[in-house]
């Protein structure tokens, strides 16, 4: 795990200084899949950590109604990795990314469809008032990040060689509504928030938690070798 910065900092001086040890920099530029990248947006929210994540509108043609991070595929407009997540922020939910404070990159990861999904993550505002674009959003909502480890509201199912299918169940009582944060979501959200919390998961992980990023960097290059055949 990364060094600890001194304890009287803010919890969101705290975590920026953990996960920028975590930065891949351009350590997988030269990975020839298509490519597309993910905003995990952190806030600091009565002195806790949360994190925003979007449901996917009924409109679209795939993944309909799944819980997602904003994001999308890279295009011609797109200088990084970061550009897109930004952009694509933007456009789903109105973040301006003159108010996102990027922290880092992790390892990517690739999805079913083959394509090297990048995340990226960062702070925003507690203040920030989500304007979803409905033909792509239709709820916008945050929970606190230790949600993510523990075992209430968790349940897990193998798929893959040797990996795990994990979801989660959220109860919004402002949304009156449930949500259900499976998959590459949910996968993502267990590293993000074991790697800012420091906490390990009270559940079984996929994933060697004294090694995290050592874990996911041999992941995806078995996974990218195989997606090359």
């Amino acid at each position: 795990m990364a060094a600890s910065p001194p304890a009287r900092a803010s919890i969101k001086e705290q975590v920026k200084h953990v996960l920028k040890a975590y930065d891949i920099g351009s350590k997988y530029s030269d990975l020839t899949l298509p490519k597309a990248s993910v905003l995990v947006p952190l806030l600091v929210k009565n002195e806790e950590l949360h994190v925003l994540l979007t449901v996917r509108s009924m409109k679209l043609h795939s993944s309909r109604g799944e819980v997602c991070f904003p994001g999308g595929k890279q295009d011609s407009r797109d200088r990084s990795d970061i550009d897109t997540a930004l952009r694509e922020a933007q456009e789903e939910i109105g973040l301006p990314p003159d108010q996102v404070e990027v922290i880092c990159k992790l390892v990517p990861i690739i999805n079913k469809d083959d394509i090297l999904v990048t995340p990226v993550v960062a702070f925003i505002a507690d203040a920030f008032q989500p304007q979803p674009n409905a033909d792509e959003v239709s709820d916008v909502f945050i929970l606190p990040l230790h949600h993510f480890l523990k075992s209430e509201e968790h349940s897990s199912t193998p798929y893959d060689t040797g990996m795990l299918l994990h979801f989660f169940t959220f109860k919004d009582r402002q949304l009156h509504k449930s949500f259900t944060i499976w998959g590459l979501t949910a996968q993502l959200s267990i590293i993000v928030a074991y790697l800012a919390l420091g906490q390990r998961p009270l559940f079984k992980v996929d994933f060697d938690v004294d090694d995290p990023i050592a874990s996911m960097d041999k992941y995806l290059l078995a996974k990218y070798a195989t997606s090359k055949l």
